[in-house]
């Protein structure tokens, strides 16, 4: 059995959830996505949390998809498993909070935009790349899109450009954009004020937060997965991740 890439502790009243695959700098592989899927439902679950902290190891928190998976796959269950961990990190009843450190790219921010609370190095870097490679960012558009700008999200998808934590904090992608050095303090306090919270408060609050939300995944869930699973297995995509794939090496 290989080992995990997504840990799981409890402390404080915080379920710390946290990607460890260096191999492919926390890339959404099939493995990682259903442990993270796992890790979700455990934190739900453990009357020991009230609050659910979303981290990475390493200087990237998410590279995006792993793109040697996808560039042999055509099928639709890659992109429903994105659908699905949105929906999880939305439809919990626990505020989730997501900590920031390093680059984070293509649907890698869809973890971002599906968190409550996020709190960024506001030297972090994004950037939605798919563009580059002929593809969309369809099913993270079912998170990302409510939380940009029109603007914003028109920049950032059609260019592909790089843009900074604190530039994400003004497009409305993240809450908080704070000095490298301050992020874990800044994050043990906001997870720290997100744990007074009562149980019930918190769930019934959650609930009203994630309404619109929630309803927009599973009305759009199925056909921007299809729409994934078309661009991914397409010649032009296939053709511009091999050679990317091949640059890398």
């Amino acid at each position: 059995m290989s080992d995990e890439l997504v840990h799981y502790a409890v402390a404080d009243d915080v379920a710390t959830i946290t990607l460890d695959s260096p191999h492919n700098r926390n890339a959404l592989s099939g493995q990682l996505v259903r442990e993270l899927g796992e890790r979700l439902e455990r934190a739900e679950d453990d009357p020991e949390a009230r609050v659910v902290l979303v981290r990475a190891e390493g200087t990237v928190f998410c590279s995006g998809a792993d793109l040697s998976e996808a560039s042999a796959a055509g099928s639709e269950d890659a992109p429903r498993g994105i659908v699905r961990l949105q929906r999880l990190m939305v439809g919990s009843t626990k505020p989730v909070v997501l900590r920031l450190q390093g680059a984070v790219r293509a649907g890698g921010i869809g973890l971002v935009a599906a968190a409550d609370v996020v709190v960024a190095n506001e030297e972090a870097t994004f950037a939605l790349t798919e563009v580059k490679l002929g593809l969309a960012p369809a099913v993270i558009s079912l998170t990302v899109l409510p939380r940009l700008t029109s603007r914003a999200a028109a920049y950032t998808f059609l260019t592909g450009e790089t843009f900074t934590g604190a530039e994400a904090e003004r497009m409305g992608l993240v809450t908080r954009a704070v000095p490298a050095d301050a992020l874990d303090a800044e994050v043990d306090r906001v997870c720290a004020s997100l744990a007074t919270g009562a149980v019930q408060g918190l769930r019934e609050t959650k609930a009203l937060l994630a309404h619109d939300l929630l309803e927009r995944i599973d009305r759009l869930g199925d056909d921007v997965a299809a729409q994934s699973a078309r661009l991914f297995g397409s010649a032009e995509a296939r053709e511009a991740m091999t050679a990317f794939l091949s640059r890398k090496k």
